[in-house]
């Protein structure tokens, strides 16, 4: 898989399908690798004539994983969440610029 370097974070990714065609960007959700999305998936989009991108988010799969912080209790963090409480973890939206 091809890595692309932002920031000193390090993001894998996949691409198929003919340059220069309508893209499509495939984002999985939380926790997940970007292999969810299936090659025969990926295959069917890219013969339809779309250059399909899908990625890793940082912290899962190939890209990039923050080392020695505490971890996220997620089941806690959603419930604050929902009650309107504030959740922080180990980074912010902010600090992947």
């Amino acid at each position: 898989m091809p890595i692309a370097d932002v920031n000193g974070i390090q993001i894998a990714y996949d691409m198929r399908g003919p340059a220069g065609a309508p893209a499509i960007l495939l984002i999985m959700g939380l926790g997940t690798q970007m292999i969810a999305w299936s090659d025969p998936f990926c295959d069917a989009l890219a013969a339809g004539g779309y250059q399909v991108v899908r990625f890793d988010n940082r912290d899962v799969g190939l890209s990039s994983k923050i080392e020695g912080g505490r971890p996220v209790n997620m089941k806690w963090a959603f419930t604050k969440t929902m009650l309107g409480l504030k959740v922080r973890g180990p980074y912010t939206p902010r600090s992947a610029r």
